[in-house]
């Protein structure tokens, strides 16, 4: 491809379903101009090859960082690996990066991940693709406006899918939801009876999470492979019940339409806000572009993705290990195994305290 000076140069790192999203909002942008990407499978490259003509494709991403630095370069891989190719790029004269959700499988991986990208002061961007529609941004800002009262609560059911893969979005959301209101602790059950996975993670057969802010907002997510969704989202696999003192919203995930009842609208009123024909990567990748050109980094989106991973691995841990897990997670300590059965007789011996005492 002709390089143009006025443009950024730009590569991807992964030839997968995020990789392409990227791939694809670089093409299309006339912010940047798309040089190159690796992948470790040989028929990937030669797809992406053919999918975009001029296309230098490498096998590994140290070759692509070798033999074609950019000023640009989106990290799309499996996210074990996240924290490894992010910290090679961080070794090019790189100007801005972008890394998909997860920032990493692990909490401490993906701190250390943004911490390495802090520290440079590199604009950064994380595509949580729910914050790039507008429906989206339009329920947040009801709900920053007060428009359904203090927040209380956020129910979402989710079909087909998982914590890890799925959950990282919709706590998101509630993170967002809430302006970052730190979480105070975690509870949650996951039945892994089906032995599913799913995008290389294992995943469960169905959870609960139950989550509650320092601020006493509280998240309740049903994610697993045959979850229920209410008729209000008919057609859709996740849905949105947000729920303050004075109203609520309710919002399938992804459209372009919602539910308000509030004072306003107290027989409820839907609203559709449609989006503009523009990809949810390239919007984040083109205020990745509006950070460099201003010569700032804003973290807003990536720190709270950060908490949203700590989220997803707390309520993993607390059905690991059958407790409450307490935020920050680098405080959590497994408590020892127990053979305490909650709803079974008390023998009388064996310890214990009187919850009629406490």
């Amino acid at each position: 491809m002709t390089q143009t000076p006025s443009k950024l140069t730009a590569s991807v790192v992964g030839g997968g379903f995020g990789g392409q999203l990227s791939l694809s909002a670089l093409a299309q942008s006339n912010r940047f101009e798309l040089l190159a990407a690796a992948d470790l499978q040989a028929n990937v490259r030669r797809d992406l090859e053919t999918k975009f003509p001029g296309l230098q494709t490498f096998e590994t991403h140290q070759e692509l960082f070798a033999r074609c630095p950019t000023d640009v370069v989106c990290v799309s891989t499996f996210p074990p690996s996240h924290e490894t190719v992010v910290m090679d790029a961080l070794e090019l004269p790189l100007r801005g990066i972008l890394v998909e959700k997860p920032l990493g499988h692990m909490f401490v991986s993906g701190q250390r991940l943004l911490n390495a990208i802090q520290a440079r002061h590199l604009p950064l961007a994380t595509p949580h693709n729910l914050l790039a529609k507008d429906a989206s941004l339009e329920i947040l800002s009801r709900v920053w406006n007060n428009e359904i009262g203090d927040l209380r609560l956020l129910e979402v059911q989710c079909q087909h899918w998982d914590i890890i893969n799925a959950g990282i979005h919709w706590f998101h959301f509630f993170v967002r939801l809430t302006r970052n209101d730190p979480p105070s602790w975690v509870m949650a059950v996951c039945d892994s009876s089906s032995r599913t996975f799913r995008d290389g993670m294992q995943v469960e057969t169905i959870a609960v999470s139950y989550v509650q802010t320092l601020g006493g907002v509280r998240a309740v997510m049903n994610t697993g492979d045959f979850v229920m969704v209410n008729p209000e989202a008919a057609g859709f696999e996740t849905l949105f019940r947000i729920v303050g003192t004075k109203g609520q919203i309710e919002y399938p995930a992804w459209s372009d339409t919602y539910h308000l009842q509030n004072a306003t609208h107290p027989h409820g009123t839907y609203f559709t806000v449609p989006d503009a024909p523009v990809s949810g990567h390239q919007r984040h990748l083109e205020h990745l572009a509006d950070q460099i050109a201003a010569g700032v980094a804003d973290y807003t989106i990536p720190e709270s993705s950060l908490l949203a991973l700590e989220l997803c691995e707390g309520a993993y841990l607390s059905s690991q290990h059958r407790c409450q897990v307490r935020f920050p997670l680098t405080g959590f300590m497994p408590p020892n195994p127990t053979d305490w059965q909650p709803g079974q007789p008390y023998q009388g011996f064996g310890g214990g305290q009187d919850g009629r005492k406490l």
